[in-house]
């Protein structure tokens, strides 16, 4: 280990900013392709991504430099419900947006499907002189799909302009960042895999074309992100804020167990008492169990199972039931003697390590509680 993380702080959100573009710069001059961000909502994480954005805007010279994609993104999106017939329900577009900038011209149906296909089970047709969008699924047209089916749509949208982008794509030339928080607040774990999963392998394509931060409150995400980027150049923080403070704080965890661990833990510890217990939750708990070992000098994550009565048999079951591929589309619950498998791996842990929350942590919890 090489000595204690480093911690950040700032007094304005632009001091924050500043921060993450300096550490974006360019990679032969000391900079990194992306830069990670672990936080809670409530922070003020799509405060920070408009902020991101606003910089480049108020660069000289410079209209624009960031694509980003946030909660404000849905709001380019709204619903015609046809409540005369209702018959023709339209999802309609803001045109006027730079976001959508070259799209009528581009035709980026086939390209929003290939990665539609991969999380819904419905297609669609855009209407580029009315610019609206028509759901149908089999024989029925104009459906109304659900909120998550709408934001998943989106995000293959957004998918779809970052391949265009990085492909050089004439109309997104001015994009030199882009800025993603929290794209998959509607989805269930699986989901979050496959997007977390697909967004890096996107990305990983062309680093150098343009420079990405990523945001989000959601371990399980964040945490196939930084083990799918891992590889590549890039910076991880956990950023806080205190409940009423200006103050950000910004803490590295590039050589340290992530911050998040401690909230994947509490995720699992959930999971276990209500015994909804998936087969992907053995991936979050090995990853758990290898940042541990690390952190206390072990070669092996087995070092850390202790206190059952066939360790190696534990350990070894514990690496075959973690490398299973993720699944968008079929969440697999486990079997009984598996979640008691489980639950005894995560027992044994959680009492030789006593993990107590971080002052900043414990404030954070308390300040999002009760937010979704």
């Amino acid at each position: 280990m090489s000595g204690k993380p480093k911690i950040y702080q700032y007094k304005n959100i632009r001091g924050l900013v500043n921060r993450l573009r300096d550490d974006l710069r360019d990679s032969n001059n000391g900079g990194s392709d992306f830069v990670l961000l672990y936080a809670y909502n409530g922070t003020g994480k799509t405060r920070l991504s408009m902020e991101f954005k606003a910089a480049g805007k108020r660069k000289r010279g410079v209209a624009r430099d960031t694509l980003y994609f946030n909660a404000y993104t849905e709001d380019l999106f709204h619903w015609d419900n046809d409540l005369s017939n209702d018959t023709e329900r339209v999802l309609k577009i803001n045109s006027g947006s730079g976001f959508f900038k070259g799209f009528k011209e581009l035709a980026l149906e086939e390209k929003i499907f290939s990665y539609l296909e991969r999380y819904a089970e419905f297609d669609f047709k855009i209407d580029y002189e009315k610019w609206t969008i028509t759901f149908f699924k089999g024989d029925a047209s104009h459906i109304k799909v659900s909120r998550g089916e709408e934001n998943i749509f989106i995000w293959c949208i957004f998918l779809a302009i970052c391949e265009l982008t990085l492909d050089g794509a004439e109309a997104y030339d001015w994009v030199k960042y882009f800025y993603i928080d929290d794209p998959i607040s509607s989805l269930d774990d699986n989901n979050a895999i496959a997007v977390a999963s697909d967004l890096a392998q996107l990305l990983k394509r062309r680093t150098n074309r343009v420079k990405t931060v990523i945001s989000s409150h959601h371990s399980l995400f964040f945490n196939v992100m930084c083990n799918e980027l891992k590889k590549t150049s890039h910076k991880t923080y956990f950023l806080h804020r205190g409940n009423g403070s200006g103050t950000y704080t910004l803490r590295a965890t590039d050589d340290t167990p992530f911050f998040h661990h401690v909230a994947m833990l509490a995720e699992l510890q959930k999971a276990s008492e209500s015994g909804k217990l998936y087969t992907h939750h053995f991936n979050m708990l090995r990853s758990i169990l290898e940042k541990t070992a690390t952190f206390f000098g072990s070669d092996d994550f087995s070092s850390c199972i202790h206190g059952i009565d066939d360790e190696v048999l534990f350990a070894r079951a514990l690496n075959l039931l973690s490398h299973g591929k993720y699944s968008a589309y079929e969440p697999k619950e486990m079997g009984e003697d598996t979640k008691q498998l489980f639950q005894n791996i995560l027992r044994v842990f959680l009492d030789r390590y006593k993990f107590d929350l971080p002052e900043m942590i414990t404030e954070t919890t308390a300040a999002s509680r009760g937010r979704p």
